[in-house]
């Protein structure tokens, strides 16, 4: 393995940025209790301060690998990383709940211009050989993020306030952005001057996930169900959109020819599906029902993304040598069984319980990450990385925030206005079980296009 100076630079730059977000976004599923008291917020409004960083996200994902693809990755991650500090410093003198929400959308942007390029930009700088174990890395440094993020929100929170925990976050972006215009360098002549792309089917993606999303804090309202089927209209508009347009923003020929990127993607849509809304509920779980502090509570959260961290590397450099389908799978079976554990929780349940089906989630998360991201990211071609890397996490957060707002749905449906801390423990647990048991047949349904995606050639 001799890689250079620039190729390690980069790999570093990428990891350190992948950390910073995700770290960003466990730690503040910590903070949620006090941002409600801080706020006077309702449960439904509460779950806004996750669901809205992550629509922003979904957002501009799809349109912004496209326009890395024709412009250059290197410049879009730069502009990324400035955008998420600048909204992470505002969100921390936040004045209000709404004030709240709209900086973690600013913010989400921010992760969408740097989530979207940062694999396009390792896979560009590696050779093939080399891809899963440099993807395997940077998953590995997002899972840090991840079991870092609780037990640092958990001691911010109980210390120092839950607006520290946004300072900490801007204070990685300053570091973060000097690191990256230092040593990422720039993309140079691009190879595809002359392209372009048609950027009007995204008003309506956008506007279908808003509506979408919105429409399902307003359930069991019909409004609510009204705007979820025009959120959906909204969708089937932007592919037929992208169907039909010569120079599109995401390439439909990809999910309809390419069985290994389709099935891959849906494969990683329905995962996050199923497993975001883990840490989110069981946040609200162990402060709640067991008693808690936010820093005990984020200890215990630990246990799965530890795991992920420790395990995804290695699974990223196994599935360099075998076909990732067998990992990913066995990844998301493992994922399907934990979920069925959680969906059993009760007030008795003893901790030592919980830790132990977080840590076969989270290694089962392993498995299944890093292989999947290696087929999605080996199944197109070198001027498609952009696009391939921005679908990929397109599907990631459109599975995240599919599990907020299936976790919203049962809180809107048996709280109504109430928020978690005033709504009864049996009501609570009610919602808990109900959308564990979602989550475990989504997660069912992903074992089939896991295992049926195909095999990757390994010689382009």
């Amino acid at each position: 393995m001799n890689w250079s100076k620039k190729q390690i630079s980069i790999l570093a730059i990428v990891a350190i940025t992948s950390f910073m977000g995700t770290f960003l976004i466990s730690s503040i599923n910590i903070a949620l209790p006090a941002i409600e008291k801080s706020f006077g917020l309702d449960a439904v409004t509460l779950s806004w301060v996750v669901t809205s960083f992550l629509l922003a996200t979904a957002m501009f994902l799809l349109p912004v690998g496209r326009w890395g693809d024709l412009t250059g990755i290197r410049r879009i991650f730069k502009v990324g990383v400035i955008i998420f500090t600048l909204s992470s410093l505002a969100c921390g003198f936040a004045v209000s709940g709404t004030w709240l929400i709209l900086f973690r959308f600013i913010q989400g942007i921010g992760a969408a211009f740097t989530s979207t390029t940062g694999p396009a930009i390792l896979v560009s700088a590696f050779l093939p050989q080399f891809r899963g174990r440099v993807l395997g890395i940077s998953v590995s440094a997002v899972y840090l993020g991840l079991s870092f993020g609780p037990f640092a929100g958990g001691l911010l929170t109980q210390y120092l306030g839950w607006r520290s925990i946004f300072f900490v976050a801007s204070g990685l972006g300053v570091i973060t952005s000097i690191v990256a215009f230092l040593f990422l360098g720039n993309d140079g002549v691009h190879a595809i001057t002359g392209k372009k792309a048609d950027f009007k089917g995204t008003v309506f993606y956008a506007a279908g996930l808003v509506v979408l999303v919105y429409g399902s804090a307003q359930i069991p309202a019909a409004f609510g169900w009204l705007l979820m089927a025009g959120g959906s209209l909204s969708l089937v508009i932007f592919w037929i959109i992208e169907s039909r347009s010569a120079f599109s923003v995401i390439e439909t020929k990809l999910f309809t020819q390419n069985r290994l990127f389709a099935f891959s993607n849906l494969a990683a849509l329905i995962n996050y599906s199923a497993t975001f809304a883990i840490v989110f509920l069981l946040s609200l779980y162990l402060q709640k029902i067991t008693g808690l502090s936010p820093r005990d509570a984020g200890t215990i959260l630990v246990a799965q993304p530890i795991m992920m961290a420790f395990f995804s590397p290695f699974a990223g450099r196994l599935s360099d040598r075998i076909q990732p389908r067998y990992l990913a799978t066995l990844g998301m079976t493992m994922c399907t069984l934990g979920l069925t554990a959680f969906a059993f929780l009760s007030a008795s349940t003893p901790v030592w319980r919980i830790v132990v089906v977080l840590i076969w989630v989270g290694l089962g998360f392993a498995f299944f990450s890093s292989p999947n991201m290696n087929t999605i990211m080996s199944s197109v071609n070198k001027s498609q990385l952009g696009l391939a890397s921005g679908t990929s996490a397109t599907m990631r957060v459109i599975g995240q925030i599919t599990s907020m707002t299936i976790a919203t749905l049962f809180f809107a449906g048996l709280f109504g206005k109430l928020s978690v801390e005033t709504v009864s423990n049996d009501l609570f647990l009610k919602a808990l079980k109900w959308s564990f048991i979602s989550f475990t047949l989504i997660s069912g349904v992903g074992i089939y296009f896991s295992f049926n995606r195909g095999r990757i050639n390994r010689e382009e």
